[in-house]
């Protein structure tokens, strides 16, 4: 059996003034190393701004193999031909996403740092969890704070992946994918990086492997 995978999930700025300049910011850190979603997250604006940034960025990841997920509406997804939405516990319940979206596309959603929460959105049908935040982090107000024995403790009965979210940096990545994290969702510790974000991407994946190997040796992280 190959050994689980952990892999990045990037996460949109939270305002996207220019478009095009972040498109090509997009494809050269997509070029940089793996990613396997990105996420569209843009709050309190119109959706005519959603379906814009959608455009632009949709073409880009999907044609390097990487899911476009939405953020918060399953109903503007399915209308720009997205793969699928991400819902938060305040957002529409996972069934009405189920039957909005359809059976084929990819639905996550937030548990905070609840396995409970975790375990009724798996039985619920979706196909990931997220657990967070992390760390500390400016990219949204996050409500509670996670520990990374959640990740073990998910890994323990492998029921679908989970994504780890939350002010995750290249400093702090190799201890999440050793925890047993699938995937690391990241926002401004890839569009802030001080190098630029195709570094940010390719020093995540360095990171990653890192952690990866710790987790199948059974040890911590180097």
């Amino acid at each position: 059996m190959a050994p689980p995978l952990c892999r990045l999930y990037l996460i949109t700025p939270p305002r996207l003034d220019d478009l095009a300049g972040f498109g090509r910011t997009l494809a050269d850190a997509l070029d940089a190393g793996d990613v396997a979603a990105l996420q569209v997250r843009l709050k309190n604006v119109p959706d005519a701004v959603i379906a814009a940034a959608v455009d632009v960025v949709m073409p880009i990841a999907q044609a390097r193999g990487v899911a476009v997920i939405l953020n918060d509406r399953p109903d503007l997804a399915r209308t720009l031909g997205c793969d699928g939405a991400h819902i938060g516990q305040g957002d529409m319940p996972l069934a009405q996403a189920r039957a909005i979206l359809g059976q084929d596309a990819m639905i996550g959603v937030t548990c905070h740092d609840s396995l409970h929460l975790a375990m009724e959105a798996a039985e619920g049908g979706a196909d990931y969890v997220a657990f967070g935040a992390f760390f500390p982090t400016a990219t949204k107000d996050a409500p509670t704070r996670a520990n990374p024995e959640i990740l073990r403790g998910w890994q323990a009965d492998m029921v679908i992946p989970c994504v780890a979210i939350g002010g995750i940096t290249v400093e702090t990545a190799a201890g999440l994918a050793m925890a047993g994290a699938d995937f690391l969702a990241v926002s401004a510790g890839v569009w802030s990086y001080a190098d630029g974000a195709p570094a940010a991407v390719a020093a995540l994946g360095a990171e990653i492997a890192k952690g990866l190997a710790a987790r199948h040796s059974g040890g911590g992280p180097s």
